[in-house]
């Protein structure tokens, strides 16, 4: 880990530590050529707004924004391929998309300029992460049309880190090379780096010997437990990455490694709101709800207002004046109703951290039983829990955990050692069978 006691941020840009009024001022002036780019260069912006009675002459100052129409991932999707672009093709320098798994993939277009932008904003979560130029930078988000790779890359070589380019996959292969080329940073998803951990173990490599002492994990909700999981294995630093491809991926809010206390949000180029999810309303600082976004210099596709679905609250700055974002505590799509209960995914994965004999990887299933929701939860076993009467234990303790602090009854079925299949990336987490009403 870093030795935070002598740890001074250095090399920070001066919006990093500007006043909230040089802030406002920044964001004002840019809200306005963001909304006036939209609604002048994106024909579905303009009739969103001019069904909505808006015009980007009406915002004077922040608080208009709450009057502009929101934008959903459907709209994207209408919208396939290109038709939310904002510039001609010939300006468009690079094109990411989603896996497209549950509809048509939203698209995402970049000029040189965003290009730049993002790997300016990389460049500084890596160094809030306590990046520094010359350390070396294990890569193992994956490349391609997801923007975790490129986004990694690109941000690392701005700052002036040395990349390995690894992607995700072949994971024997990544411990070797951690092993051989001493990275001191790893950026990768929170299960993947699981599954990393199962094989410096199954190599009966002690990872507390590694080279690591950076972890910037993102793409995925997780949870301190978490987090406390991997820093003690590993003797390093786990700190939490936020983005999303519609916004411009990864980059847009990170931690600081000295303080770990939520996600600064570089507000300089992502305006956030948290609204209610119901009503839409605007809901104060420090109020939960869900995490809204407007792009304030992104040139190719500007994004006005996009309901991200992720659950946060807004928070004063710390370690930077930019406002922090609590640590995403799930997805209001990702939201499991069981018998009147609302559940996460990263509820299961606190209370399956307290149980010593059971690893920490898991999905959840959903099924109908006799007419009534019900959740199977399938964890695995540690190998030294691995007999019959450990395993018993361990599925009545967690059991017991789930329903005195979540409040809802689960089975519990546990896998041999390794019985969970592993993420190479994004985590499946919630497995529905119930039958479609």
């Amino acid at each position: 880990m870093l030795d935070k006691s002598s740890y001074r941020p250095h090399g920070l840009e001066p919006i990093e530590t500007a006043s909230r009024d040089e802030i406002a001022g920044v964001q004002t002036e840019r809200l306005k050529w963001s909304l006036r780019h939209a609604y002048d260069n994106v024909p579905a912006y303009r009739k969103k707004f001019d069904e909505a009675g808006v015009h980007p002459d009406d915002f004077k100052r922040l608080e208009d924004l709450a009057r502009f129409p929101f934008t959903s991932k459907q709209d994207l999707r209408d919208n396939y391929p290109f038709g939310m672009f904002a510039v001609p093709q010939e300006k468009i320098a690079r094109i990411h998309a989603s896996s497209g798994t549950t509809g048509k993939p939203t698209v995402v277009g970049y000029t040189l300029k965003d290009v730049d932008t993002w790997s300016q904003a990389m460049a500084r979560s890596i160094r809030a992460s306590g990046g520094r130029p010359g350390m070396k930078v294990h890569v193992s988000y994956g490349y391609g049309l997801f923007t975790g790779g490129l986004g990694a890359h690109y941000g690392a070589e701005k700052l002036g880190c040395t990349v390995i380019p690894v992607s995700g996959g072949m994971t024997e292969r990544q411990v070797q090379l951690i092993a051989d080329f001493r990275p001191e940073i790893i950026m990768v998803t929170p299960s993947y780096m699981l599954a990393i951990l199962d094989e410096f173990r199954a190599k009966n490599i002690d990872p507390r010997d590694s080279s690591l002492e950076i972890g910037i994990f993102g793409a995925e909700p997780w949870t301190n437990s978490m987090r406390a999981e991997i820093e003690q294995a590993f003797d390093m630093d786990a700190v939490d990455i936020y983005g999303l491809s519609e916004v411009i991926g990864p980059g847009v809010a990170n931690e600081c490694v000295e303080t770990k206390d939520g996600l600064h949000i570089w507000e300089d180029h992502f305006y956030p709101e948290v609204i209610d999810p119901v009503t839409g309303a605007v809901l104060p600082d420090g109020a939960p709800g869900e995490l809204v976004f407007t792009s304030l210099s992104k040139e190719a596709m500007p994004v006005i207002r996009y309901r991200t679905r992720d659950l946060t609250k807004l928070m004063p700055g710390t370690a930077r004046t930019m406002r922090r974002m609590e640590k995403i505590t799930g997805r209001s799509d990702d939201m499991m109703i069981v018998r009147g209960v609302n559940v996460f995914p990263t509820q299961f994965e606190e209370q399956l951290l307290r149980c010593d004999g059971l690893s920490p990887h898991f999905f959840i299933e959903l099924y109908r039983e006799q007419r009534l929701d019900a959740v199977r939860l399938h964890v695995e076993a540690r190998a030294d829990h691995a007999d019959d009467a450990s395993r018993r234990a361990q599925a009545a303790l967690l059991k017991a955990h789930i329903r005195n602090v979540v409040g809802i009854g689960v089975e519990v079925d546990v896998a041999d050692p390794g019985g969970i299949e592993r993420s190479m990336g994004k985590a499946r987490r919630i497995v529905d069978k119930r039958p479609r009403d």
